[in-house]
């Protein structure tokens, strides 16, 4: 088969190394080749801390993706997501003096702003850079607002960098692995392009991403990302904090932490008459009395932690949150029993869970569900994203990207 048609795409996750292989045909519809998943091991947080077992486990997941689609990939697109990412947000003047906007005053202000970010700091790369509004005398424009008279042109951007040193290492892998980094794509930002729609995007979406050993924040308007957030915090924390507590060993812990309803209404299947934890969730360790009021501390301190920072990050932006703000948990942690009735409570909001995996039948559709953050990012790669300049590498279909898309090619 022809690989040159093909596009690759690897997310680096700490449990799972997942991989999708698409074809683009020559009608430019596109279909799924193949996909694999493996246990990933060197990896932690989408950073590299054991290079040799890192490249074993990717090679091995591209290999079976390979084999599957009976294509060889030379170039791949890597999805991934660092507490060391940094998002900073930049707002650029230029006097127009009532002449004519230009495509060039709106790249003079993107090359002003790059420019500046680079200088900051030397240590840090730049991932994706957004177009959050053109400010045109005080008068917003979501659009571009190009042949628009103006006195003044203010444009506002978000940028996100993530360490060079991280990236080398990243790189360092893919090349053990005899395969180049196409570009690498922010995973909250790949999810949000798949999980929510067009509406979502553009009036304000916020995503949270619970994984394992950290939490990924989104916050989406007007088809840009306009923030981002990881903390290195997961549902795997809140079954040490358990186990730490409670002197439970982590496999007792991890079944508590599953078949509590985190509503708190009903909790009979976990806590006796008397309010304590029954003896069947003592396999190995010692019974004795532990309270439900116990446990229930231990575990909305932890979410109440990682909310009370997210309510911060959704304050810093100036977002409104409104009884239509769109609110949205997803990833492995949130297949918590109603967390989204917690998260509900804590925001005061409808929060919704979306994009997990239905246990309910077999088809095509749910085969992929836990491919969400590759399906996006192929969107992403395909067609590109309007709101969002291209990274380094030349996207073959250029000519569906949007006008701010375009003006960094080959930045």
């Amino acid at each position: 088969m022809d690989s040159n048609n093909s596009i690759g795409i690897i997310e680096l996750g700490n449990i799972n190394i997942k991989c999708l292989i698409f074809r683009i045909n020559n009608d430019d519809t596109s279909e799924i080749l193949s996909s694999s998943l493996v246990k990933s091991e060197g990896i932690h947080n989408s950073k590299i801390v054991n290079p040799v077992k890192a490249a074993n486990a990717v090679r091995s997941c591209i290999s079976i993706a390979e084999k599957k689609a009976k294509v060889f990939l030379k170039k791949i697109n890597v999805v991934i997501e660092q507490p060391e990412f940094l998002c900073t947000k930049f707002s650029k003047h230029k006097k127009i003096d009532g002449s004519k906007i230009q495509k060039e005053d709106i790249e003079f202000l993107l090359k002003e702003a790059k420019k500046q970010v680079t200088l900051n700091d030397r240590t840090q790369k730049i991932i994706h850079i957004f177009n959050h509004n053109y400010i045109v005398d005080n008068k917003t424009f979501i659009e571009e607002p190009i042949n628009v008279y103006a006195d003044s042109l203010r444009h506002e951007m978000t940028f996100i960098t993530m360490p060079k040193d991280n990236l080398k290492n990243i790189n360092q892998v893919f090349i053990d692995c005899d395969i180049e980094v196409e570009r690498l794509i922010s995973c909250i930002f790949s999810l949000g392009v798949e999980l929510l729609n067009y509406k979502q995007l553009q009036k304000g979406s916020i995503l949270i991403d619970l994984g394992f050993e950290k939490t990924s924040l989104g916050i989406f308007k007007d088809l840009a990302l306009i923030h981002i957030l990881t903390l290195p915090i997961g549902v795997n924390h809140i079954v040490k904090d358990i186990s730490k507590v409670c002197s439970l060993n982590l496999d007792e812990s991890e079944i508590i932490k599953n078949n509590i309803d985190f509503s708190f209404i009903d909790n009979a299947k976990v806590f006796d008459d008397s309010d304590y934890l029954k003896k069947d969730f003592f396999n190995t360790s010692h019974f004795r009395k532990i309270k439900k009021s116990l446990i229930a501390n231990v575990l909305k301190a932890r979410l109440n932690e990682i909310l009370e920072i997210v309510k911060k990050q959704i304050i810093v932006t100036g977002l409104n949150t409104n009884s239509e703000t769109n609110i949205f948990i997803t990833g492995g942690g949130s297949n918590i029993l109603n967390l989204e009735k917690y998260f509900s409570n804590f925001f005061d909001l409808n929060v919704k869970k979306i994009g997990v995996k239905s246990n309910e039948g077999k088809n095509e559709k749910n085969s992929y569900a836990n491919f969400s953050s590759c399906l996006g990012a192929f969107k992403i790669i395909k067609d590109g994203w309007e709101t969002e300049a291209i990274p380094e590498s030349v996207n073959k279909n250029e000519g569906k990207l949007g006008f701010f898309a375009g003006i960094f090619k080959g930045r």
